[in-house]
């Protein structure tokens, strides 16, 4: 048996065999369901999260604080954050981080529209929550730079959250405390 993308052959194990004990109606719900949630779900126009309208539940909310962009890699990010009830800012989804190693570059993330969100000049603070790698302080720079241009504050989570580490498997008490200490980004660009 294969495993299913971005599932390991003991995770798609356990999910077929929980799936055979099943009554044949339980599963073609479940298909059924699968294919509507794939059908319906879609990313944000503005911040790129899943929502099944245009526009996601948190971009909607009018209590968030609109001025303040948290930068995040991906969905799953999000979820970690608002895990933690310690955020009430709006997010920014790139879809991933600049990896030359894999072909990842700038082009292939949701930065423009970022740029567009900073230019629009309604945001006041760009917090970068991006995992602590090489990738992650890759992008960080990058992203800098470009919001550099505007009179914007660029801050970074504190890095309570472990060098190496995925912002998704960081617990919620240490993220919260990272969200809520972030420091600014500041680089020296002198050689």
């Amino acid at each position: 048996m294969s495993s299913l993308p971005g599932i390991g052959k003991k995770t798609a194990l356990r999910l077929v065999l929980d799936l055979l004990k099943r009554k044949p109606e339980e599963i073609r719900r479940f298909a059924d369901a699968l294919v509507d949630m794939r059908e319906q779900i879609q990313y944000c126009k503005t911040c790129h999260n899943l929502s099944d309208q245009d526009e996601c539940s948190i971009c909607k909310n009018k209590n968030r604080e609109e001025q303040v962009l948290c930068v995040v890699s991906d969905i799953r990010d999000v979820m970690a954050i608002e895990a933690t009830e310690q955020y009430n800012g709006r997010y920014h989804v790139l879809g991933g981080i600049i990896s030359p190693m894999d072909g990842i570059g700038p082009t292939d993330l949701q930065i423009d529209s970022l740029i567009k969100r900073a230019e629009s000049g309604a945001v006041k603070e760009v917090i970068l929550a991006l995992s602590a790698t090489m990738e992650g302080e890759t992008t960080c720079f990058y992203l800098y730079r470009k919001l550099s241009a505007f009179n914007i504050k660029v801050s970074t989570i504190a890095r309570g959250v472990a060098v190496g580490g995925e912002l998704e498997y960081t617990d919620e008490v240490t993220l919260g405390r990272s969200i809520l200490l972030r420091t600014p980004y500041e680089v020296s660009l002198k050689r």
